[in-house]
């Protein structure tokens, strides 16, 4: 059995299980296998790319190349091949507060789940990583909404407004909407009782 065969079974019983970086999945879309995976150097030109050329649709805020490369490995892509058709990041704002940023799907690769498969691995590394909230900023609140996201006020989000929202153009004017997902403490973020007291 292939290492990535044997996590493949598992994470289809239990896709809330912890998966070591470098992980693979394989995802079903249309016709062809997209593989999710871990962002590496070596996808960050792709990413870029991606980014870039999706955002005459205003959806997306642009991203450096060099920003991109320093955190590679917090991405999640999706693969077509070696094709890099979707990507998400997972970024910290605070020790409890996580967000979802960049996310992108290929206009060839849309409405095939892919998109909802890299949110789903985001909430589980969020979950895992111990965040208490993960929070995306987007035009296309239902989409999160239909993940189990609520839309909030921006002001529930004072990480992300001193992190990002003070520095950019759009802001006090901006047409997002914040939408958050309160984590569940995951069974693999903390020790048991009896390991700590013998």
């Amino acid at each position: 059995m292939s290492p990535v065969t044997a996590p493949l079974r598992l994470l289809k019983r239990n896709p809330r299980l912890p998966v070591a970086s470098g992980f693979s999945r394989k995802v079903e879309a249309r016709s062809k296998t997209i593989t999710l995976a871990t962002g590496t150097a070596a996808h960050a030109e792709a990413i870029y790319t991606l980014i870039v050329s999706h955002l005459a649709e205003g959806h997306l805020l642009p991203r450096e190349i060099g920003e991109i490369e320093v955190h590679a490995g917090r991405f999640v892509v999706a693969l077509d091949g070696d094709r890099v058709v979707a990507c998400a990041e997972l970024a910290p704002l605070s020790r409890s507060v996580a967000e979802v940023r960049s996310l992108v799907v290929d206009e060839a690769t849309r409405s095939s789940g892919v998109g909802r498969r890299i949110v789903d691995e985001l909430l589980h590394r969020a979950a895992v990583a111990g965040y208490e909230k993960l929070c995306a900023f987007t035009h296309t609140p239902g989409y999160f909404v239909r993940m189990g996201f609520s839309i909030v006020p921006h002001v529930w989000l004072p990480e992300k407004i001193m992190t990002d929202c003070h520095a950019c153009p759009q802001f006090r004017q901006c047409g997002q909407y914040a939408v958050l997902h309160a984590l569940g403490r995951s069974r693999h973020s903390w020790v048991p009782l009896t390991s700590l007291h013998g």
